[in-house]
């Protein structure tokens, strides 16, 4: 398997004259620096400006400090805007890898302490469970056509309730059905997990309807797991996946027509979802074909786990052990991915690794971007391209 090296994080601010972006070279040329004249110049241009290699942030307001925020690396990178002098018109250049996206938020100091606010200058945001961030886009991404709402035949959602044994309750979970269902064929089936909020933050359903339609994928049954208490249920392992294989499978076959093929069933998890993804595969071998993992909160190496507090990173630490001795799943075709700017980009291409050399069919992928639902988004089409057999179209 080739995996590409990880490159080097490009974010040393620049702001020599000669390397701004010639709209805003052009304005600190000019002689009129006049509130008029910021006016005219902010009126024809968004924030912030694109141009290859290079992003350039402007702000306006009164203020003693201004910083951009990003959420780089497992911690927040800041970066302190210019001010124009005799002016309110603050700048930052950016160097940045092209063809990326990444979230932040503004640092705006004055006189009554630090207020973090979405960028008023950029129209673009993404949301999480956390809130909104501004999105920076640079030189050459585009949003997938593919994730946005093209007039597709709609599936439609339904929710199951699963009396779990395992949990002591009953839960409710959704599932995706595709505009195609009907009772007399069999479906693939997709298990994914925190799926309410991949539906919310990351246009599951809009995308699995304009997949389906255009062909890329086949049609299929999805199963979106929102666990009460992800930290706690997923790193552990266990009673998870008793519940996926022994109760939510046996409930969602009984109902749905769903595919007895071990390849047309998949795993689909992002952070600690990676995990309980991971878990349940080799917990249950020759149940599920295909996985993907995207941005997995997994530590394989000994010396940065020591480094690392969180009793979570160490359970996950054991089940990779487990991963490492267990026989890996037979036929098992695995999606693995990453953002260049998380903090443990260097971990989940050493699972890919990992899992190549136990014998399972991975597929790696690396994107400059982050810890984020767009980035999970964007790689939806090549992952279930690659862990779902190739069919062909009715």
């Amino acid at each position: 398997m080739n995996v590409p090296t990880i490159m080097e994080d490009v974010h040393r601010p620049d702001h020599g004259a000669g390397n701004l972006h010639p709209h805003l070279q052009a304005f600190l040329a000019a002689a009129d620096k006049s509130t008029l004249a910021v006016d005219r110049f902010l009126s024809g241009i968004s924030s912030p400006l694109i141009e290859p290699g290079a992003l350039t942030f402007l702000w306006r307001g009164d203020a003693h400090a201004v910083e951009i925020l990003r959420w780089i690396n497992a911690g927040v990178d800041r970066h302190r805007f210019q001010r124009l002098p005799g002016s309110d018109l603050w700048f930052l250049r950016l160097p940045v890898k092209d063809g990326g996206r990444f979230e932040y938020k503004l640092n705006v100091v004055g006189d009554h302490g630090e207020a973090w606010i979405l960028d008023p200058a950029n129209q673009h945001r993404a949301g999480d469970p956390f809130g909104e961030n501004s999105v920076a886009m640079t030189f050459g991404y585009a949003r997938p056509e593919w994730s946005l709402n093209r007039g597709a035949p709609r599936g439609h959602m339904e929710e199951i309730t699963v009396d779990s044994a395992v949990f002591g309750h009953a839960r409710n979970e959704r599932v995706y059905l595709p505009n195609a269902y009907d009772n007399g064929r069999d479906f693939p089936l997709v298990v994914i997990h925190d799926g309410g909020d991949y539906d919310e933050y990351a246009d599951l359903s809009t995308s699995l309807d304009n997949l389906i339609d255009a062909g890329d994928i086949p049609p299929l049954v999805a199963v979106l797991i929102q666990a009460d208490d992800r930290m706690s249920e997923y790193p552990q392992g266990r009673r998870h996946a008793r519940y996926v294989v022994g109760e939510l499978l046996p409930a969602v076959t009984n109902r749905y027509s769903i595919s007895t093929r071990v390849q047309d069933r998949v795993l689909l998890g992002a952070s600690l979802g990676a995990v309980a993804s991971l878990a349940t595969a080799f917990r249950f071998r020759g149940v599920f074909g295909g996985l993907i993992l995207k941005s997995g909160s997994f530590v394989l190496d000994p010396e940065k786990l020591r480094q690392r507090s969180n009793p979570v990173f160490h359970r996950v630490a054991r089940l990779v052990e487990v991963v490492r001795r267990a026989p890996a799943p037979e036929a098992t075709r695995a999606f693995v991915s990453t953002g260049e700017l998380e903090g443990l980009a260097a971990e989940n291409e050493a699972l890919a690794e990992l899992l190549a050399g136990r014998g399972i069919d991975v597929l790696f992928q690396s994107s400059w971007d982050g810890h984020h639902w767009h980035n999970w988004r964007d790689q939806l089409r090549d992952a279930l391209m690659w862990v779902l057999p190739r069919q062909p179209r009715e």
